[in-house]
């Protein structure tokens, strides 16, 4: 399966399967994608953003206007911001279509240029941009710069001041 999402012209989602199975009843429509699921969001100036992969996935739509469409993807899911170069990985993820988020309850570690971080629960806009990790544990930051370090300009030096 390969899907391109535009809006205005513009490419805003692009989704990849190998296989999609798809079920329908009279009050849910459920897509299956035991294959696996790559999913990827772009910016409103058509840059790669964010990319989502899973070993499986699941679309839920509910017939009766009750729910919300809800995307799930499960089994070593992966999801990279490219332009923050941060990372999450997970067992379990949703995405909330009509509330353009994405969260879980489950385990989660964070990468970024910053450090590591690592706990359970994680709540963030659809693009991965602004991710909150809830009940954070053992989490470390990496310094961009040393405190302690002392930098000689041998260029402005006058040396020591003179005693009268």
């Amino acid at each position: 399966m390969f899907t391109v999402q535009t809006k205005n012209g513009k490419i805003e989602m692009r989704f990849e399967a190998p296989l999609m199975e798809t079920y329908d009843n009279d009050t849910t429509k459920v897509d299956l994608f035991p294959g696996g699921l790559s999913v990827y969001s772009y910016t409103e100036d058509g840059l790669l953003e964010s990319v989502v992969f899973s070993d499986n996935a699941k679309h839920e739509v509910d017939k009766t206007g009750k729910r919300s469409d809800v995307w799930s993807a499960f089994g070593n899911v992966l999801i990279n911001n490219v332009i923050k170069h941060e990372a999450m990985e997970t067992d379990t993820i949703y995405w909330d279509e009509t509330k353009k988020e994405i969260y879980t309850d489950c385990y989660v570690k964070m990468y970024s240029p910053d450090g590591f971080m690592q706990g359970y629960g994680m709540r963030s806009d659809d693009h991965a941009r602004n991710s909150i990790l809830h009940k954070p544990f053992n989490s470390y930051a990496v310094s961009k710069q040393d405190s302690t370090l002392v930098v000689i300009d041998s260029v402005n030096f006058i040396g020591a001041f003179p005693k009268n």
